[in-house]
């Protein structure tokens, strides 16, 4: 690249605390990304509080203030195009988009997942693991398809709890990890360094690419 590119417009879904949001506000906000909204489906979430002192458009999208899923998914998706948004990151956004939403986002929409995907999907991943006796556990960075937790993986890592009993045992020593995948994928994204393999599109590639 000869000139250095504008920062890439991200909307952040959030239904909790928003420790994923505050990593990427940390990580990239201002730099390879700008965080231009953050949204929820709980108008309590501390997520948008995290958001209001940093100045960024927050939006609450209450299922029941809508006729139907779709209804909600459609009502939140014009929010988002009309505020420029280019890239979505759900950071335990506790509910699922259909596909009428990912269309209007195409390759754009990346979930953090406190787990090894393809392993221990959906709700509740880190009691599944611990319920099979897991002694390696991880986070999984991954584009959001109309499946549950079952888009293409862009970035994964793990770590062993051999002795690991707790839920809150496993989910403080993952939150580091998901602090440093999420932000690392957004980055990734900005640059235009993410790409399918041609010989099998679940497969994706990261290449170097050269920085103003």
């Amino acid at each position: 690249m000869t000139q250095e590119s504008a920062p890439l417009p991200v909307a952040v879904l959030a239904s909790g605390a928003g420790t994923n949001l505050e990593a990427l506000l940390q990580a990239v906000h201002g730099a390879e990304a700008q965080i231009v909204a953050v949204a929820s489906n709980r108008p309590d979430a501390p997520a948008l509080e995290r958001a209001r002192r940093r100045g960024i458009t927050v939006g609450v999208f209450e299922r029941e203030r809508f006729a139907d899923r779709a209804a909600r998914d459609a009502a939140l998706a014009e929010w988002l195009a009309q505020l420029g948004v280019r890239l979505v990151v759900l950071a335990g956004y506790m509910e699922l988009l259909g596909e009428p939403f990912l269309e209007r986002f195409p390759d754009a929409v990346i979930n953090v997942h406190p787990a090894l995907l393809p392993a221990f999907p959906g709700l509740h991943a880190i009691e599944q693991a611990l319920a099979y006796g897991v002694k390696v556990f991880g986070v999984t960075v991954h584009f959001v398809d109309s499946g549950v937790d079952t888009g293409p993986v862009i970035l994964q890592r793990a770590i062993e709890l051999p002795a690991a009993r707790t839920h809150e045992e496993v989910l403080a020593a993952l939150r580091p990890l998901e602090h440093e995948l999420l932000p690392a994928a957004v980055r990734l994204l900005a640059r235009g360094a993410l790409s399918r393999d041609p010989a099998n599109p679940r497969r994706v590639l990261v290449r170097e690419v050269e920085r103003a």
